[in-house]
């Protein structure tokens, strides 16, 4: 559950889940309330814990995308349990 603790980074990976491959700017829009050093900030930490990967691409303007690692991805089925459950739980 460590791996999931902060603010932003359930939201991180269901903009990731499915195998989308994003890249920074991306994200940014993807979440406006997060700001950029908080976004950077979560992303480090993902990538740290092994479930999110950073590619970047050696070109001008510099190109830096990501993607969930495998271990990342097996994160699916239980976040996608923890939204229906929460569904559930408003739909009462």
């Amino acid at each position: 559950m460590k791996v999931l603790e902060g603010r932003w980074k359930l939201l991180i990976l269901f903009q990731l889940f499915g195998g989308k491959v994003l890249r920074f700017s991306e994200l940014e829009r993807a979440m406006p309330a997060v700001s950029q050093k908080m976004l950077i900030q979560q992303l480090r930490q993902l990538e740290e814990d092994g479930v999110v990967r950073r590619t970047v691409y050696q070109q001008v303007p510099p190109k830096v995308e990501y993607s969930l690692t495998e271990w990342g991805q097996a994160l699916c089925p239980a976040l996608d349990a923890l939204l229906k459950w929460a569904a559930l739980r408003n739909a009462m």
